[in-house]
């Protein structure tokens, strides 16, 4: 069955950076285009990266310019590069692929705060 591990977060101060990973297995993961996600609390989760299989990416406005996502097809691994954090980008993080259909992990929480 599918599984995704997200892994890299923590408490970081405004301004700093964090590179989050996603393991995922189960799949054949270089043919999904992938997603980061984020949910804050009392929000809805939603959708901040997109990669598609070709490498093409697209960003929430909230974090275009500050954030890149890659994908290593070799490790079934996505990436999460997140700069210039603000007290807003905390929220935990999850991956799927971009349709949402397989079952969440565990997230992984980014904390933003001096």
């Amino acid at each position: 069955q599918v599984q995704l591990v997200e892994s890299g977060g923590g408490l970081v101060q405004p301004g700093g950076s964090l590179r989050l990973s996603c393991a995922a297995s189960g799949i054949i993961f270089r043919i999904y285009t992938m997603g980061w996600y984020r949910q804050s609390p009392g929000q809805q989760r939603e959708l901040i990266a997109t990669i598609s299989t070709g490498g093409s990416s697209n960003y929430a406005d909230s974090v275009k310019g500050r954030f890149t996502i890659s994908r290593d097809n070799a490790k079934n691994t996505v990436y999460l590069q997140m700069n210039s954090l603000n007290s807003e980008d905390t929220a935990v993080y999850y991956c799927n692929n971009a349709a949402r259909t397989w079952p969440w992990g565990q997230g992984t929480q980014v904390t933003v705060s001096s």
